[in-house]
């Protein structure tokens, strides 16, 4: 998401001259190129002009420091804009009543269901007691996906598909959570390939009587500008606590995200992109308004890392490294480790100065197969000692991994070029390597 948009306002800022002081003459054609940026990513073309001038207005006459230039300058105005336009600061959702109730709601096709099982895991993995609600008495499979879900969470599924009333259904989800002391539940609802009467009714008596602390409305944000239209029509009638972004590894160019706050007046809470229950991301707008101007995001990174990597692990690594010992079997659990994380590119964008290099760069979470179908052909030994790969052992794992001899030997000198780095960061004493883990804590 956003690669356009950035690389469009990098070199609108970019093409700023002048020294000293922004002017009118400098900055106008400036501005007018990050106007085009933002409504070639669909943006509302009033909330694009809304979001320009006071960039403008904010710029004019401001003085440039010897060590800033103007490009400079106007970064950091335009980042504080975006992170002003997507609500400034993270909201998180509120988790009050005995149980907790919150309501998902959203058009058919928005990822709704997915975003309660991810929603699900993650409330679990905050230590609460939490039961999922199927509510969906439309879609065909709808209970039979959640259920899916839940067991793939771990996380208890409450379902009556028998019963076609969703709100019944929903108050005896309540009281069976109060009476077997689940402290959450998350209510999946059901959807409509359009806006329509009967769906608004439903939605709205769903909250009417469950009295939830948290209402969620579900976007896909590959829907565009049509996703803002669509939560304000939700909105002006259900008066939602905040919204969802799904689909945002798809083919979108974040004119929702950018554009739904100001429209709606409500915060966006959730970021969520693909399959995996893991793949949902808390929305900071500040963060994603570096991303955005190739600033990179290390503080979620950083977060990412320390979900993913297991302390234990990383100080068993820390050992090995120090004594010199660090092998293609931890090479491999480390790269392992890393997919884990999420969208490969995404991570690469993450990191500062490194996703503007990357944005035409093909990037997938295929990337390491290669490797790993290579280490996976080596036999123990050869893993733990690769000295041990002769010329003929290396055709046999060629053959058994679908590669080159070639590739294997591209493997094994980064890796041991790898271990040279390691070895002379452990003579000179350098402190904070966490393994090729570079998040370790």
């Amino acid at each position: 998401m956003f690669d356009n948009l950035s690389y469009s306002i990098d070199k609108a800022i970019k093409n700023l001259k002048g020294q000293g002081r922004i002017t009118e003459v400098n900055v106008a054609t400036t501005i007018k190129e990050i106007r085009k940026a933002l409504v070639n990513a669909d943006v509302n073309y009033k909330v694009a002009k809304d979001v320009t001038d006071e960039i403008k207005e904010k710029a004019l006459g401001q003085n440039v420091l010897a060590a800033v230039s103007p490009g400079q300058l106007l970064t950091k105005i335009t980042n504080d804009e975006l992170t002003e336009l997507m609500g400034g600061s993270h909201q998180d959702i509120r988790i009050q009543g005995n149980p907790a109730v919150i309501l998902i709601s959203g058009l058919q096709g928005s990822g709704k269901t997915t975003f309660t099982g991810k929603l699900g895991r993650l409330l679990k993995s905050q230590g609460k007691q939490v039961m999922l609600a199927a509510c969906d008495i439309y879609r065909p499979a709808a209970i039979d996906q959640l259920k899916v879900l839940g067991e793939q969470i771990g996380v208890e599924v409450y379902a009556e598909p028998e019963n076609k009333d969703a709100v019944k259904i929903a108050k005896n989800a309540v009281k069976y959570a109060k009476d077997h002391g689940k402290s959450v539940v998350v209510v999946d609802t059901a959807g409509r390939l359009a806006v329509d009467e009967e769906m608004m009714n439903e939605i709205a008596t769903l909250k009417d009587v469950l009295s939830p602390s948290e209402t969620l409305f579900v976007v896909d944000s590959m829907t565009g500008q049509d996703a803002v239209n669509t939560a304000k029509t939700f909105n002006d009638r259900l008066d939602f606590d905040g919204v969802v972004l799904t689909k945002l590894d798809g083919d979108t160019r974040g004119g929702a995200a950018l554009s739904i706050r100001r429209v709606v007046d409500k915060p966006i809470k959730f970021i969520s992109s693909g399959e995996k229950m893991d793949a949902i991301d808390k929305f900071h707008p500040d963060r994603m308004a570096g991303r955005i101007l190739g600033m990179g995001d290390v503080v979620s990174l950083v977060e990412k890392a320390q979900q993913t990597f297991d302390e234990e692990e990383t100080k068993r690594l820390n050992k090995k490294i120090r004594k010199n010992q660090f092998d293609l079997n931890d090479f491999l659990g480390q790269l392992q480790q890393i997919k884990k994380m999420g969208n490969i590119k995404d991570i690469v964008g993450m990191i500062p100065g490194v996703g503007k290099m990357a944005k035409d760069v093909d990037i997938d979470d295929n990337s390491f197969k290669p490797i790993e179908a290579i280490i996976l052909s080596m036999t123990l030994a050869e893993r733990e000692n690769p000295d041990l790969l002769d010329g003929s052992r290396r055709k046999r794992i060629a053959r058994g991994s679908g590669t080159s001899v070639q590739e294997i030997n591209n493997l094994l000198k980064q890796f041991r070029d790898m271990k040279k780095m390691m070895k002379v960061m452990n003579k000179s004493g350098a402190r904070g390597l966490k393994g090729l883990n570079p998040f370790g804590r």
